[in-house]
Order: C-alpha cells, then sequence, then structure tokens
C-alpha cells in the first residue's frame, strides 16, 4: 500500500514534458511553459517526501496478529498527512511488502524498498525478531536504523556497539525481569521463589528463546525450578508438550513466548488440563484479543505482559477518527480501534514520526536521511508534557533514549483478559535493571569483538 498522496511510476512523472515536445512544433513555446512548470512542481512534491518502507504480514499463520499492527501504521501515517500536512511541511509516504513473517523474504523486502523516496529508506520496522537479525549488519551497512519496539536482538540496546538498532521502550529480557518480580510479589516476597516451578512454552525460534538466559539466571539466584517447552512453528500441535507439563512439571507459573496461532491453541491447552488461568503470563505478543477470543471464556483470567495500555479513550483517537476514518481513509475497521496490537502499531507509527519531528529541528524541515532519523531516535526525549500534546497521555509513559542506551528500560505492567477487555492488575514494575544491564553490555561486547566493532564512546 502507499501513502495517501498517490506516488506514480516514473514514467508518469516525466509524460508532461514529453507531451510538451510534442506540442511545441504545432503550437510554440507557449504551449511548453504550463506542462514544464507541471514537471517542475511535481518534482518538487517528490522532493518533499519522507519514505517509511513497512514490512508487513497481512497473510499466513500469523495474519491475525500482523493486520491490526499495519492498519495502525496506515492511520498514524494518514493523520500526520491529513492533519499536519506531514512532518514539517514533508508528507510521509510508505509501501508495504509482505513477508508472511518470513525471514528470507523479509531480507528481500528490505532491499526492494531500501532506495526508494529521495533519501531512501529512512527507519524500517521488522515486526520480527528472525528478520530484525538478519538486517542488523545490512542496515548498519547502509545507514538505516531498526526499530524493534519490544523484540529483537535484545543486546543491541547497548548504542555502543549497535548504533543503527533501537528496542525502545522495552526488552524480552527486561520484560522476563519484570514477570519474575510480579511472581514474587504474588508469592509474598523473592525468598518465596525457592523450590516453586516455573516453566516456559516458547515458540522454537530466536524470538522464542530470548527470554532464556534472564529466566536461568534468576532460576539460580532465586532457587526456582526453570523448565523450557519449545513448540515448533506455527504451534497448532502442541497436545504433547502440555501432557508434559501436566503430567510430568506440575508448575507453580507458566509463562509463554508464543505468536499468532500458537497462542489461543496454548490457552486452549492450558484450560483443558485445568491450570489455573491468573498463573498463566504470555509475553506482550502473546496477550492481544486474537489470543483470547478464539479461546472464548476459557480463557478468562489469562495474563499477560504490557508495555501500554489497551483502549480507543485517548486523545489521539480523536484526530484518527476525524482525519481518517471519517473521510473514509481508514485501513481497517473502525470498530478495531483500541485493540492492543493496533495500539502498538499506532505507539510504533509515533515514536518514528516524533524521531522524524527531533531530527528536523537538528537538520531542518526537510526529508531526512537514514543516518539523520538515527540521530532522532537516539535524542528521542518524550515527557509527560509531549505525551499530552500527541494525545498519548495514558497510553505509555515517557519515553527517553540516549548514546549508550537505545531500549530506556521502561516499566512494565501485568493485564488479565476479563472475556471481553483487558485491564491492568498491577502496577508499573520496573526491570531489573541491575540484573539485565550488565547482561546486555556482557552480550554486546562479546558480539562487537566476534565482529570486529570498536564500540563509540558515549558521554
Amino acid at each position: 500500500m502507499i501513502g495517501r498522496k498517490e506516488r506514480r511510476p516514473l514514467i508518469g512523472r516525466h509524460f508532461p514534458s514529453l507531451l510538451a515536445a510534442g506540442l511545441l512544433g504545432l503550437t510554440g513555446f507557449a504551449a511548453q511553459a504550463p506542462a514544464t512548470e507541471a514537471v517542475k512542481a511535481e518534482t518538487e512534491d517528490a522532493a518533499k517526501e519522507q519514505f517509511v518502507p513497512l514490512l508487513v504480514y497481512r497473510t499466513g499463520p500469523y495474519a491475525q496478529s500482523g493486520i491490526p499492527i499495519f492498519n495502525a501504521f496506515n492511520d498514524y501515517f494518514t493523520m500526520i498527512n491529513e492533519r499536519d500536512g506531514g512532518i514539517g511541511g514533508v508528507t510521509l509516504t510508505w509501501e508495504e511488502c509482505e513477508t508472511g513473517y518470513n525471514t528470507e523474504r523479509g531480507v528481500e523486502c528490505y532491499e526492494q524498498l531500501k532506495d526508494k523516496g529521495p533519501t531512501g529508506a529512512s527507519v524500517v520496522s521488522p515486526y520480527s525478531t528472525g528478520i530484525t537479525y538478519a538486517l542488523i549488519e545490512r542496515a548498519t551497512e547502509d545507514k538505516i536504523p531498526i526499530l524493534s519496539m519490544g523484540y529483537g536482538r535484545t543486546d543491541a540496546s547497548d548504542g555502543r556497539v549497535f548504533p543503527y538498532v533501537f528496542t525502545l521502550p522495552n526488552t524480552y529480557w527486561s520484560q522476563a525481569s519484570a514477570l519474575v518480580s510480579y511472581i514474587a510479589e504474588r508469592e509474598g516476597g523473592f525468598e518465596r521463589l525457592r523450590g516453586k516451578k516455573i516453566a516456559l512454552v516458547y515458540h522454537d525460534s530466536a524470538y522464542g528463546k530470548e527470554p532464556i538466559p534472564v529466566l536461568e539466571a534468576l532460576s539460580d539466584s532465586y532457587g526456582y525450578e526453570f523448565f523450557k517447552f519449545p513448540v515448533q512453528h506455527p504451534g497448532r500441535e502442541q497436545g504433547e508438550t502440555w501432557s508434559q507439563i501436566d503430567q510430568e512439571v506440575k508448575p507453580d507459573w507458566i509463562l509463554m513466548w508464543g505468536w499468532g496461532v500458537m497462542n489461543p491453541t496454548a490457552i486452549q491447552e492450558a484450560a483443558d488440563i485445568n491450570f489455573p488461568m491468573d498463573r498463566f503470563i504470555g509475553v506482550w505478543w502473546s496477550s492481544s484479543e486474537s489470543d483470547v477470543q478464539p479461546v472464548g471464556t476459557d480463557a478468562i483470567g489469562y495474563k499477560g505482559g504490557a508495555f501500554h495500555a489497551s483502549g480507543d479513550w485517548f486523545p489521539v483517537y480523536h484526530d484518527i477518527n476525524r482525519f481518517v476514518y471519517d473521510r473514509g481513509l481508514g485501513a481497517g475497521e473502525r470498530s478495531r480501534l483500541g485493540e492492543v496490537l493496533y495500539n502498538r502499531g499506532l505507539i510504533n507509527a509515533a515514536l518514528i514520526v516524533e524521531a522524524m519531528r527531533t531530527a528536523q529541528r537538528e537538520f531542518g524541515q526537510r526529508p531526512l536521511t537514514g543516518e539523520e532519523v538515527r540521530w532522532g531516535l537516539e535524542n528521542l526525549d518524550i515527557s509527560r508534557e509531549r505525551l499530552r500534546e500527541l494525545g498519548l497521555t495514558g497510553l505509555i509513559p515517557p519515553i527517553k533514549v540516549s548514546c549508550a542506551d537505545h531500549e530506556g528500560q521502561h516499566p512494565v505492567r501485568i493485564q488479565q483478559w476479563d472475556g471481553k477487555n483487558w485491564t491492568f492488575v498491577s502496577n508499573w514494575i520496573e526491570p531489573m535493571r541491575d540484573v539485565v544491564r550488565p547482561m546486555i553490555e556482557r552480550s554486546a561486547a562479546a558480539y562487537a569483538l566476534e565482529k570486529g566493532i570498536a564500540p563509540r564512546i558515549c558521554a
């Protein structure tokens, strides 16, 4: 899908001048002038465009999770163009490329789109941990920042080693530590974790394996037993896994790092063995409406991590309705505004736009290069006041990024499904920074040594 301002093919951009050349022999130079002005105006318009590639998955086993995310991207970018005339007078344009959540296809989409627009791709959000891993070296060489918001490679949070990768506002390692903190609070303190059994049911991929180092480290520190249960893609066959959980392990708590069809399948399997839903907690990619609604009433009580709220009562929705859906420009159904994954895509798009605004204050109100947008991401500072101005108050807490810290170690909340809505059942939980940040730095240092990277010095 292209941005709302139609992008015409190259021949269309030059057709007026060809027509003028033909008319010149018939009517003289006067006939050429209007066409020449049209070409000039069109060229100037193209020079005022900021291109964003969208690597999407609207098809395949993960489509139900991908569709609301990418609808939100389209809607937010459309709102910025319709309401504000773009960013600093620069029109946002974008194009979708279908990855099917396939890493190889994701790399192809990146290569296909990276040179579009007057300055090339300005930032890319892969929306797949596998694709993110595959693009890190390519995007760094191309000087195009990767915004892997709440997914991807956790040690890329060290901006000294990964200057073009941003993991804000939170990573899997930080979330895993926050989930253990929540379990400890429910058990009556960290000392009560000793001897408890915590199981992880995870997608057998780079994504699903991400929290394991932290959960293992915390198991050593607090004495809980940790059990791992990989689930093969796409996750429809889990009977044997849950039989083992029920008959052999009998865990006190279950965490899930799942995606797509794997999630409702796992929730139904847990219900079938009568596992207490309020002791089953999914990562934020396992905690959307599409994960629980197929299970019906059996999903009531299931919990999930969250770094933002759900719902459509936030002020930004007034403008999305007014400038997008009321004008017939919406990418999806109005009734789905405010769903968990829609809000996540909306936040992602808002962070991109705010990074561009930040960069424009430094480099001028013009189309920005990927390197300049990278600077905008690294200097992003969204305060409470700025959240209010953006209409995002209550949706997310403030966010601040720095040269060394590309994550920000944003707090986490626990939400619970009541059969109709997700509601928060915890306060904001701070990640265990004393555990997570040293792990990030050690892992990033090992990566730098392996790749021959000289880490940046950050003030």
